[in-house]
């Protein structure tokens, strides 16, 4: 674990923080390639459950083994591995202590008629495993937003409680806002800085477009000018409603698309100030070498001045 002026500082803001929680972040930083840089790389992998096995790893056979991300994580010199129970439990006993992990706690799925998240884990399976954090997802926007925010709480403060870091996932959807809108400047801002509200320690929210939605937030980015035009400036308004940077933001790597169109995006995050990617389908959706090869893109551009 790499730990250097840069850590040290981010940590700084989190000293209402227990000292679990705290060394769990720093653990988290000092990860792998990108260690004591103040960026992350996380792998994600709960698209299984959100958008089905097949959907999800047909197109590359080898990850439907859960060994397979998991190393892959590894070797890639990635800051952490998220990932729902079962796939912990079964990957983990190969691999523990060769990388953070995140037990993505609630999850959803395709088969579903409304947008809410069942629990599927508990704290003390995040310990038993070892991880270094929780996840979970909220909707802000949908009909369960409230009592999803709630379970955040209570879990939220059993888990820091005992020692453990928490990822919020901050994905705004409901009935009341567009498919445009679910990546819309203004309800991604309203969504980032909500989940900086409730306690997160890392915030993942996908990387907004200079669409704003029609929606009361609407007007304060027309009438005070905020600079929304580049990909760059978005980002770097998300990490000011953070509490102006002071908490870590990780952007989804979103729906499969090509390593330019990737790169441009992680350039954009890095120049405007984020703290990263956190970045599934867009890794196991592509063959091993290729997506070892991808990251280590990724990392290069994270580590350049």
């Amino acid at each position: 674990m790499k730990v250097t002026n840069i850590t040290k500082k981010i940590i700084s803001h989190y000293t209402h923080e227990n000292v679990g929680v705290r060394s769990n972040l720093m653990r988290i930083l000092g990860q792998g390639k990108l260690g004591g840089t103040g960026r992350l790389i996380i792998l994600p992998v709960d698209q299984g459950f959100e958008h089905g096995p097949d959907r999800s790893f047909a197109v590359n056979p080898p990850a439907y083994d859960p060994n397979y991300h998991h190393q892959l994580a590894i070797d890639a010199g990635l800051s952490a591995y998220a990932a729902p129970i079962g796939l912990l439990q079964t990957s983990s006993d190969s691999f523990y202590g060769q990388i953070p992990t995140i037990l993505k706690i609630n999850s959803s799925n395709t088969l579903a008629t409304s947008l809410d998240q069942a629990i599927t884990s508990s704290i003390d399976d995040a310990l038993k495993l070892g991880c270094s954090a929780i996840g979970f997802t909220i909707y802000p926007g949908s009909d369960h937003n409230f009592s999803l925010m709630e379970e955040f709480q209570s879990l939220s403060h059993e888990a820091k409680s005992k020692g453990l870091a928490v990822v919020l996932w901050a994905y705004a959807r409901g009935d009341s806002i567009s498919k445009k809108g679910e990546t819309a400047m203004n309800i991604i801002s309203y969504a980032a800085h909500m989940a900086a509200l409730l306690g997160a320690n890392v915030i993942k929210v996908k990387l907004p477009s200079d669409f704003l939605e029609e929606d009361p937030t609407k007007l304060a980015f027309e009438k005070n000018k905020i600079s929304i035009s580049s990909l760059k400036d978005r980002v770097a308004h998300i990490k000011k409603v953070v509490f102006e940077g002071k908490r870590l933001v990780v952007f989804s790597g979103g729906d499969a698309k090509d390593d330019e169109a990737l790169m441009n995006e992680v350039k954009a995050i890095h120049t405007g100030g984020g703290n990263g990617s956190i970045i599934g389908r867009n890794c196991f959706q592509r063959t091993r070498e290729n997506s070892l090869n991808l990251l280590d893109q990724m990392i290069k551009i994270y580590k350049s001045k």
